[in-house]
This record gives C-alpha cells, sequence and structure tokens, in this order.
C-alpha cells in the first residue's frame, strides 16, 4: 500500500451547510455526537480504530465511547497502560502502516508526557519526506475546570499544540460540530489535536442522524450583531451566545465568531466583522500569555488597524498554574460576568 494515498472511506461524506439548514429535529448531546461519529468512522473504515486508557470501562471516556467495543470488537476499540509516549509512538507506527488510529486522553495534562512524539515526530514527518508520507492521526483530549484537579491535571494547553507546524487543532462548541470536525478528523490525512472541554458534554443541538463533514479551519458566524465583535471557540463560545442575550437587554448587539479550529483559521470571516464592528474582544479558555487569544489579537491589529475604534481586548487565563480549591477555581476561570462587563464597557467606550 502507498504511504502518500492511503484510501479514505469516509470521502465521500458530504459537508452540510453552515446554516444547519438540513440538520433536522433530532436534538442530542454533544456526547452523544461524539459517541455517534466514532461509531460512524469504526463501520465505515476497517482502518479505523480508538485507543486509550479506560475507554471501554463502564464511564467510557464521559460517555463518549461507550459500549464501542462491543460493537466493534476489543480489536478495535481498547483500553491501554498508563504510557502516553508509547501509545503516541504506535499510533505514528500504526499510521504509516496505513491505518487511521484515534488515540483519547482524558486529559490535555497526559500529552505532557508524549510531546516528543507528537511535535518531533508526528507533527513533521510529512515535511521531512517531501510531502509523500500523511500520518493521519487524530490526538482527542479533554479541558475543562470544575473538577478540583488542580496544577497538573486541569491545564488548558491547547495554544502549545496550535504553535507547532504541522499539527492541527480542533475545538468544537455545538454538537452538530462535534460530529462533523471529528469525522473531518479522521478523515484527514494529517495528525489533529482534538480538544474538547467537558462542560459541552451536556449542551443539546440539532444534529443529523447521517454521516456528514465540517471542514477544517473554517469559522462560522454564531450570532449577528454591529456593536462588538467577539472571537471565541469551544465552551467559550456558550457563554458569549449567553452574554449575547442579556447585552441584547441593555441594546448592546454583539457578533459572535466561533474559530470551531484554532489552527488552521481562515481569518477573513474574523476580519471582515471587525472592519464592520470596528471594536473586538477575543475570548479563551486557554492561558493569555502567548495564547490563541495573543494570535487572534495580533492578527486582526495587523490586518485590521485602520478600522478599530480601539484596541483589542482579550480574556484568558491568568499566567497562574489552576487552583485546587473551588473557591478559587471560580475566580481564575472566565465567567458570563466578567464576560458581559468587558464587553459592555468596550461597547460604550469606556
Amino acid at each position: 500500500m502507498s504511504w502518500d494515498k492511503v484510501p479514505v472511506d469516509l470521502s465521500d461524506l458530504r459537508v452540510l451547510p453552515e446554516d444547519n439548514t438540513l440538520a433536522g429535529n433530532r436534538l442530542i448531546t454533544y456526547r452523544q455526537a461524539i459517541h455517534e461519529a466514532f461509531a460512524i468512522a469504526l463501520k465505515q473504515d476497517p482502518k479505523v480504530f480508538l485507543f486509550g486508557e479506560g475507554i471501554d470501562d463502564p464511564a467510557g471516556v464521559f460517555g463518549t465511547t461507550l459500549n464501542l467495543h462491543k460493537q466493534f470488537s476489543k480489536d478495535r476499540v481498547f483500553d491501554t497502560p498508563i504510557c502516553e509516549n508509547t501509545l503516541t509512538g504506535i499510533a505514528i507506527g500504526a499510521s504509516l502502516a496505513g491505518m487511521r488510529p484515534v488515540l483519547i486522553h482524558m486529559r490535555t495534562d497526559f500529552l505532557l508526557v508524549s510531546m516528543d512524539q507528537i511535535i518531533n515526530h508526528a507533527a513533521k514527518w510529512k515535511y521531512m519526506f517531501g510531502g509523500k508520507v500523511n500520518l493521519p492521526i487524530v490526538i482527542r483530549a479533554i479541558i475543562g475546570g470544575g473538577w478540583g484537579s488542580a496544577a497538573q491535571h486541569s491545564q488548558p494547553i491547547q495554544a502549545i499544540f496550535a504553535h507547532i507546524p504541522g499539527l492541527r487543532v480542533v475545538m468544537p462548541s455545538t454538537a452538530y460540530d462535534a460530529k462533523g470536525l471529528l469525522l473531518s478528523s479522521i478523515a484527514c490525512p494529517d495528525p489533529v489535536m482534538f480538544i474538547d472541554h467537558r462542560w459541552l458534554f451536556d449542551y443539546k443541538d440539532y444534529v443529523p442522524e447521517e454521516a456528514y463533514l465540517v471542514p477544517l479551519g473554517k469559522p462560522v458566524l454564531r450570532r449577528q450583531g454591529k456593536d462588538v465583535t467577539v472571537i471565541t471557540s469551544s465552551f467559550m463560545t456558550a457563554i458569549a451566545l449567553e452574554a449575547g442575550k442579556k447585552l441584547q437587554d441593555e441594546g448592546i448587539d454583539i457578533e459572535i465568531v466561533d474559530l470551531r479550529t484554532v489552527k488552521p483559521i481562515d481569518a477573513e470571516l474574523i476580519f471582515s466583522s471587525v472592519k464592520k464592528t470596528k471594536k473586538a474582544i477575543v475570548l479563551d479558555f486557554g492561558y493569555a500569555f502567548c495564547g490563541i487569544s495573543a494570535e487572534i489579537s495580533s492578527m486582526i491589529t495587523e490586518n485590521c488597524f485602520s478600522f478599530l475604534a480601539r484596541p483589542v481586548e482579550r480574556i484568558a487565563l491568568a499566567d497562574v498554574p489552576t487552583p485546587a480549591s473551588h473557591v478559587l477555581e471560580k475566580e481564575f476561570y472566565p465567567n458570563l460576568e466578567n464576560i458581559i462587563c468587558k464587553i459592555r464597557k468596550i461597547a460604550k467606550g469606556g
């Protein structure tokens, strides 16, 4: 089998329009959408297999892999020892042999022990061999606070992976996108870091039962407005939408751009929105320093400076490790109240 021409049985899936007009009236949760995407991929492509710590246990990674080992056998959905670096090496080797591995971690923190495999190997093979060798790997991990796991088990480190050439970083905010983006990630010929926020798992959305793809790298307009552009992703999009409803009552009309994929980013939608509203704020559930919010702010300043009525603002995490105390955690993470206050200040020119 030619390594640079690995057949993809998911390639005939269609891309649905961004306004979800074909989504129908089937309301399911984000976790169900992820589970459904895995089941479709396993059914349609015998080269796809899932592995990771605890994926066949009674919890099934927050329900997203629940009982898939019974449906598709333990040869294709299986638990692993705690050896993240080795697991990533196995994924790379399997990918080179023509398989489509999906490696699943409960938390992004666990990726830190396999950084050499991810950054020095998975991300670089395509470039080191002149584009003739692809590595179709999906590495899925989960972020999110509120579990009191503190500094070593609550780190939102998506910006680290977005910093690396050769890696794509996907962060859905809806069940519809989670299903379509996961199928696109599995069909992608390159390594994809697929990062879920656990607070989204119970959010519901209209999702087609059929298979479909959501393109990687294409932001979507979640809300039209005229006063302030809010650029966001993942769980922060849900907070932004709630802020939009409350600020509407005050006569403040915000426009929300959901990145969906934090790398790559087709920035035209961001730029056209900022040129219209002339004010922008970036929300990110990651660290502010050298983070995704900093990159988006820079892109806006470099490309829309003459349109801006004021500097781009950001809300992201402080430059300190995640606290263990629930009281301190509530202060550490951005919340609806401080997002509304910041946007209100921007809209009113404060």
